[in-house]
């Protein structure tokens, strides 16, 4: 059956360009929402909330910097294609969420909705930036790099390590937020299990 399977249709600057822009901002969107709901996600992302909440910095700069240190093993073992789509992404997430406040407001963002539907947003935007060989830093990195070098799933990956940051919240948020953030990362992983494997998809 395999000599009848579609060879791989390469992605053009196009696509490329098109899957890094609508990605970053389905990504900025889905943490603009769980900013405004008080909730975390988990990896670099959590980590840049955790400090932000804490310190009252701009959660922009702190997901910027904190996502620095993942592109020396981006470099070293998924090449400069991958990083330098990576640090574009980073870099447009980050622009997106600090202009946020002045072009989108929520008067009324029940917490549940937002973390299953900031949880979505951010889940399709990491899937479209992974199928165009592109990622928002930090574990999405390490969860991409595992799963081209070990075959393991990227998204039960992803799923794993932000739960485990969420739960770390618990001496941070209030408890029912750490529950809000744990389906806001459960919601994101199953976007990237469900969709993102081996061998299911063919563009290049």
């Amino acid at each position: 059956m395999d000599h009848f399977a579609p060879e791989p249709l390469a992605h053009t600057w196009l696509d490329d360009s098109h899957a890094l822009i609508a990605g970053s901002l389905f990504v900025a969107l889905g943490l603009i929402m769980f900013a405004h709901a008080g909730l975390l996600t988990g990896g670099v992302a959590g980590v840049a909330f955790l400090a932000s909440y804490a310190s009252g910095l701009s959660l922009a700069a702190c997901f910027f910097v904190f996502s620095l240190p993942f592109f020396w093993l981006s470099w070293q073992r998924l090449g400069r294609e991958f990083t330098l789509k990576s640090f574009l992404a980073v870099a447009l997430v980050s622009v997106c969420t600090a202009l946020a406040p002045k072009a989108v407001r929520f008067e009324l963002l029940n917490p549940w909705v937002a973390s299953v539907l900031g949880g979505f947003l951010i889940g399709f935007g990491l899937l479209a930036l992974l199928r165009h060989r592109a990622s928002v830093g930090g574990v999405n990195i390490l969860a991409q790099w595992l799963q081209q070098a070990k075959g393991l799933s990227a998204g039960k990956i992803q799923m794993s390590v932000d739960v485990l940051v969420v739960l770390a919240a618990l001496f941070i948020v209030p408890p029912v937020r750490v529950l809000q953030s744990v389906v806001g990362a459960v919601a994101i992983g199953a976007i990237l299990t469900l969709n993102h494997k081996p061998g299911r998809y063919l563009g290049v």
